[in-house]
């Protein structure tokens, strides 16, 4: 039901993704062209603009790698800390751009204007033991009531940045707190965006209410979030496992299951 089974070494996996994924190939490509660049341009540059780029290039990668580090201390979401990554190195790229040639500034900044238009970060691919679903098919499983008491399901969208961020959740939080009473499912509102306004989630504003979770109790909605009128307020909290866990209370539903109750 949505388990994974690949048993891929984590490298290979990362190696055959950034082959595969149109959006890690493209960065690769890109950030690989300025050494082949670099190389070039030391052939035609005065001795003092070379001196002068090394420290540039030195001070870049050293602010990089400080800001990487203090990123991936306080993230514990992968998805994020790519996308912060690559936005950091497009920034120093364009720095060590400028620094050798304004006109191959502009040329990467073109590029990444492409890379933004073309491509799109993937979500997070693994499911944990989470279901994908589809909306008629959920609307069977909570009406027909023969499955579990509970259902967790994220609306989610494969077009949104937040729900690429936020990919990771949800299927870790099903590999804890899955079990007999609760399920957990995934609705892809980009294939079905139809379906949104049955479930009472607005599509506008470039996905302004994805992801949105539901616990469902035996076909009624017990509890959501975000809140139906969170565009009300100014400041959406960020989304977390701990967040998810504490909105929906699943570690008391962990402990109802194993009390019996």
């Amino acid at each position: 039901m949505g388990k994974e089974s690949d048993n891929t070494v984590p490298g290979l996996q990362s190696l055959n993704r950034m082959v595969s994924e149109p959006y890690y190939l493209f960065h690769f490509l890109t950030f690989f062209s300025y050494f082949i660049i670099r190389t070039s341009a030391s052939e035609v540059l005065a001795p003092h603009v070379i001196q002068h780029l090394l420290r540039r290039e030195i001070q870049t990668l050293l602010v990089f790698a400080i800001l990487a580090v203090i990123k991936g201390a306080k993230e514990d979401n992968w998805e994020t800390f790519i996308a912060y990554a690559l936005f950091l190195g497009k920034i120093c790229l364009f720095v060590l751009a400028f620094t050798m040639d304004r006109h191959l500034a502009v040329w990467y900044i073109l590029v990444f204007l492409a890379l933004h238009m073309l491509t799109q970060q993937p979500l997070f691919q693994g499911l944990g033991t989470s279901s994908k679903l589809t909306p008629l098919h959920l609307e069977s499983l909570l009406t027909e009531g023969t499955t579990t008491r509970f259902w967790l399901v994220e609306f989610r969208s494969s077009y949104s940045p937040a729900c690429i961020r936020s990919s990771q959740y949800f299927p870790e939080l099903s590999i804890t707190y899955s079990s007999k009473n609760l399920s957990f499912g995934i609705v892809d509102l980009g294939l079905f965006p139809n379906a949104a306004e049955k479930f009472g989630i607005s599509l506008s504003g470039s996905m302004g209410q994805l992801p949105t979770y539901i616990l469902f109790e035996n076909a009624a909605e017990v509890a959501r979030f975000p809140e139906l009128d969170f565009e009300a307020t100014y400041f959406h909290p960020t989304i977390t496992k701990g967040l998810l866990s504490r909105h929906f209370e699943l570690d008391r539903h962990l402990l109802e299951y194993f009390n019996g109750k």
